[in-house]
């Protein structure tokens, strides 16, 4: 597949990774020499120099015969316009462009994106799906991970394993026959700074982090088991009030009632506007979230939740330490750079939140061929949860899953068919069109992705 990506910041440069890595032909262009010239030399892809939406540029990165185009500059208007040249000029079928801007996106204004007027395939907002995913968090406190899949019918969560969780150091096969109220299979264990598909034998270990698929009935029962007990937070504190900052204050006080909310933000008129956007309950100061002094005010010592979502890491991080240090007890953090999470655990942080992560997910989808309906990547490189759909032809539907011989690094997490959620053992069997959610190590993606796409013949 010929991809061109516009744009060589964090999310473009993983993106590109991501696709060189399983045999792509991938052009990046990006206006900052430093940037191009660093994906062309540290990466098996193109790097180009230039205005990602001018037509020669294009022409010169090959958009003549492009399969997709992935515009996520850090400029709207310039990924709007190269979706729209790369339709016009060159035909490419597929355009995929993050939008930033929330008032691009307000319902009245959807006719924009049509066709006929400005020609977008899909459209990616960051923004928003990393406040969803905070609420979502917010919701089930003792998670640092939660993404729906199937219809919200199961979910896909991350846990840290504490002293309190009666699973450790049991078999993974011997946890359904040792705890009947435990409908979840562990698909990815963290340990170490190291991810692995975990096997029968393998056990959890007090510090693990691990990923399971379970019933979304049955979240609590196993992020529970897990030893995390957390209430949810009444009293919360967001620093930042951009786009995200904004969006999730909007989602906590649409959806959660009853939660005391305060919001610091260091820009004025920034301050002002959200003030006069939200509700009267929600306060919003003016001020920096580096002063104590400010958080003092927003009584960030006795809140449950520290939310930092600036647009600077190093504020994030100090922030949340210093109302983690003041008595706050849960501090979710937003981190651009992926350098820093090693030591953000032993830094005392709960969550963190990578919006690169969720916008390369939330692009995988629509690049992964076959019938995929969502994509959710775990690591840095590490690998990838898919939902798909089985066809009549899939090698998954030929014999149940103990006679398949998956290779390891691939595990299925849970099979939906219709409204029942089947939790799978050695001999379920898949059916024609059962939606499946399968982990993959990175370099068995491509396998998975030739499972919901081609016939037995190709096995």
């Amino acid at each position: 597949m010929k991809v061109i990506i516009c744009g060589a910041g964090q999310v473009g440069a993983s993106i590109a990774r991501h696709l060189s890595s399983e045999n792509n032909d991938v052009t990046v262009i990006d206006i900052a020499t430093e940037l191009a010239q660093r994906m062309d030399e540290s990466h098996d892809v193109r790097g180009l120099v230039g205005h990602a939406s001018h037509p020669d540029v294009l022409a010169e990165a090959g958009a003549a015969d492009a399969d997709m185009l992935i515009a996520v500059t850090h400029s709207d208007e310039v990924n709007m316009v190269a979706c729209q040249v790369a339709h016009s000029v060159f035909g490419v079928p597929m355009r995929i462009a993050r939008i930033r801007q929330h008032a691009y996106l307000k319902p009245e204004w959807k006719q924009l994106f049509a066709h006929e007027h400005m020609p977008i395939s899909v459209i990616i907002s960051p923004e928003i799906e990393v406040a969803r995913g905070i609420a979502r968090r917010l919701r089930l406190p003792g998670a640092f991970d939660m993404v729906p899949m199937a219809g919200g019918k199961v979910h896909l969560v991350g846990v840290h394993c504490t002293s309190r969780s009666p699973l450790l150091d049991t078999p993974l096969r011997r946890l359904t026959e040792t705890f009947p109220e435990l409908r979840a299979v562990v698909v990815a264990v963290f340990r170490d700074g190291r991810g692995f598909v975990p096997k029968g034998n393998d056990t959890l270990k007090l510090g693990d982090d691990i990923y399971f698929v379970s019933r979304t009935a049955d979240i609590d029962t196993v992020v529970g088991m897990a030893g995390h007990r957390e209430s949810v937070a009444r009293r919360l504190v967001i620093v930042g009030g951009g786009n995200i900052g904004f969006n999730l204050a909007r989602i906590v006080e649409n959806e959660m009632p009853g939660v005391s909310l305060k919001i610091v933000e260091v820009n004025a008129a920034r301050a002002e506007f959200i003030s006069r956007s939200l509700q009267p309950s929600t306060v919003v100061l003016k001020g920096d979230g580096l002063d104590r002094e400010v958080l003092e005010e927003a009584h960030a010592g006795r809140a449950e939740t520290i939310v930092a979502v600036t647009n600077d890491d190093e504020t994030n991080v100090f922030a949340s330490l210093l109302a983690k240090q003041a008595g706050c007890q849960r501090a979710i953090t937003l981190l651009n750079k992926s350098s820093y999470e090693p030591i953000i655990a032993a830094l005392g942080i709960n969550v963190v939140v990578s919006p690169g992560a969720v916008t390369v997910s939330s692009i995988l989808r629509h690049v992964r061929r076959g019938r995929v309906a969502a994509v959710h990547t775990l690591g840095e490189g590490f690998g990838e949860v898919v939902e798909a759909e089985a066809l009549e032809t899939s090698r998954l539907v030929s014999a149940p899953l103990g006679k398949i011989g998956l290779p390891h690094g691939m595990l299925i997490g849970a099979i939906v068919r219709g409204d029942e959620v089947i939790i799978p053992n050695s001999q379920t069997k898949i059916q024609p069109h059962d939606r499946v959610i399968v982990m993959a190590t990175a370099n068995l993606v491509r396998k998975v992705e030739r499972m919901f796409a081609v016939g037995l013949e190709f096995f």
